[in-house]
């Protein structure tokens, strides 16, 4: 490309670079567009190995004005999310970690595990970034802590005590007369403990349990004894790093031999190390750290991530508009920048140590990059989507869509399409087809790799779809077919390319194989589940629109209600009179009828 620098403007802005197809490779921001896309085409410039083939790649450069540095910011955060360009650092693996959250506004609040923050009030702990561990943890504060474990609408409609009060590990007051002052003081040693203020807590309750023994509540005190004992054995395990109880995210980037970028990340919790993570940027080299740390944290932490008061970096930021952005999603201040004291810098150390390892634990990418070579495509496939098709003897025609990123399942991001359009046709191939024409108009993200469980013909009828439905823009696809025996698990499945006769040559049992085998049965494990799902729906359903006086509608109002048939049927008659649309006669007569169903069914049973 010619670069003319007069034709950008010394002003703030986002700039969108574009290859010869027309697609976005790169999304930058710069307070001046002009400076900052002249330093991309000057002779003397040093690039890293990633930004000179960028730079090769570039045919034009679109750009957008803003008025702020702050304004560049967010809308560069956002096109990447949108396209994610290939020489962007995408933060593929963006499933957050779990956190502990306490609903404040509850009368009475149990402990929850959630990805995601709201501020709406309630007090979060975290994270996890083990699964494992935070069950762990949410047990061992289940048995110290008697706090309600059931659900809302458990709470709600529970007529006696659960086995968890039998067992001392809840108090109950979804029926027993449990005082809100005493719930509110649980609560709040509960808040302490996963604070990590654990050493003061235990000195608060030995004062009560003395308390206790001297004004002879014997058994109060021997409650309180067993508590300090379980909370003491935790904090056995557990080794402080700071001398304070702030929260701190320690972030660290690390140059890599001959290997791109590392990312360490240290997440500190009331003085404690909790959990630790790595990042991989590969092709990237020092001089680059400062921006793809940047960006790196503007995807990081999102509107609804935790965020810690005090962010150490490795790298100061350029400007304090980062640290704004933080601040307003936090909902509170939070301070950015470089380690403070010798805690702060032995903690960085331990980050640069971890940034180091990043490489050897890449494994994804690694995988990514057999792909790429092995089925032709353009870069490697870190986000991949596979899709199934799933009947019962040409009814219930569905599509069940899995997503990958980085190697791990974006179960979020998970789909399932009806289509009637194929219903009593028993074609595959239409009804991918029709798929093919729902997933172009949902839009982007679009995959690097879109997986067809199928063969051939699969294959052709998915692209022959995509490329009438988005004539502009191109989606690499590729099938996987059972081999000879036609066994599920089978090492020697077959990978198909279009415009391709022969199967792809990936070794039986490679880790490239065994990955996409892990994918589409992924997808067909998906699809049948909820294909049975929706036959047992359509049967329970079928058996209340048997009952007299209930129609498609009626059964609507109850699903929309009660969720399902279980709770349908255990409804009293009051219950069902509060249904918007049923009143009371309508209610009772329904009842009657549900109890007959259950009489019948009983007696079918004995």
């Amino acid at each position: 490309m010619e670069f003319f620098v007069k034709n950008y403007p010394d002003a703030p802005g986002v700039y969108i670079m574009k290859d010869a197809s027309g697609r976005i490779i790169y999304v930058g921001k710069a307070i001046s567009l002009r400076k900052r896309l002249g330093s991309y085409f000057r002779a003397s410039a040093e690039h890293g190995p990633k930004t000179r083939a960028l730079v090769a790649k570039i045919a034009s450069i679109d750009f957008l004005l803003v008025s702020t540095e702050k304004e560049a910011l967010l809308l560069e955060e956002s096109l990447i999310k949108q396209h994610r360009p290939r020489y962007n650092i995408v933060l593929r693996d963006d499933k957050r970690s779990l956190l502990f959250r306490l609903d404040k506004a509850a009368d009475f609040p149990r402990l929850t595990m959630t990805r995601t923050v709201l501020r709406d009030g309630s007090a979060y702990f975290g994270p996890f970034a083990s699964a494992t561990a935070a069950r762990a943890t949410q047990k061992l504060v289940g048995c110290i802590f008697q706090l309600r474990k059931c659900s809302d609408k458990s709470f709600k409609n529970r007529v006696r005590p659960c086995l968890y009060h039998q067992l001392g590990q809840c108090l109950a007051p979804c029926v027993l007369p449990v005082p809100r002052e005493e719930y509110r003081a649980l609560v709040a040693q509960v808040e302490q403990f996963l604070a990590g203020r654990s050493r003061s807590l235990v000195r608060e309750l030995r004062r009560r349990m003395d308390e206790a023994a001297q004004a002879l509540r014997y058994e109060q005190a021997a409650l309180l004894r067993d508590q300090i004992k379980a909370i003491e054995a935790t904090l056995e395990g557990q080794a402080s790093v700071l001398r304070d109880s702030l929260d701190r995210d320690v972030i660290a980037v690390a140059q890599l031999a001959g290997d791109g970028l590392g990312v360490g990340v240290l997440f500190v919790r009331g003085g404690k190390l909790l959990e630790q993570k790595t990042y991989h940027w590969p092709g990237l080299d020092g001089s680059e750290a400062t921006d793809a740390l940047e960006s790196f944290l503007a995807q990081f932490y999102g509107a609804q991530r935790y965020i810690p008061g005090r962010v150490v970096v490795s790298h100061p930021p350029q400007t304090a508009t980062l640290a704004e952005v933080l601040a307003e999603r936090r909902g509170g201040p939070c301070r950015l920048g470089l380690p403070r004291g010798p805690d702060e810098r032995r903690l960085m150390d331990m980050a640069l140590n971890l940034a180091r390892t990043a490489h050897r634990t890449d494994g994804a990418q690694d995988v990514a990059s057999v792909l790429e070579q092995a089925l032709g495509l353009p870069a490697p496939p870190l986000r991949i989507e596979c899709v199934d098709i799933s009947h019962l003897g040409g009814s219930g025609v569905r599509a069940g869509l899995v997503v990958f990123e980085n190697g791990l399942e974006r179960k979020e991001d998970y789909r399932v399409y009806a289509l009637p359009a194929a219903e009593g046709t028993g074609d595959d191939y239409a009804a991918l087809a029709q798929w093919a024409e729902r997933r172009a108009a949902s839009g982007p993200p679009w995959p690097d790799l879109l997986l067809i469980d199928g063969g051939r013909g699969q294959l052709a009828a998915v692209t022959a779809a995509l490329a009438q439905a988005l004539p502009e823009t191109r989606i690499e696809c590729a099938s996987i077919a059972k081999g000879p025996s036609r066994r599920a698990g089978e090492l020697e499945d077959r990978v198909f390319r279009p415009g391709r006769r022969n199967p792809v040559a990936l070794k039986s049992g490679s880790p490239a194989l065994l990955f996409l085998q892990r994918v589409r049965d992924a997808a067909h494990r998906f699809v049948i589940g909820r294909g049975r799902a929706a036959t047992r729906k359509r049967s329970l359903t079928g058996e209340l629109i048997t009952l007299p006086g209930v129609g498609a509608k009626t059964v609507r109002l109850l699903f929309d209600h009660f969720g399902n048939v279980a709770a349908i049927k255990a409804a009293s008659a009051a219950e069902l009179a509060a249904v918007p649309g049923l009143g009371p006669r309508r209610a009772e007569k329904l009842r009657l009828a549900l109890d007959a169903l259950a009489g019948a069914g009983a007696g079918k049973t004995s």
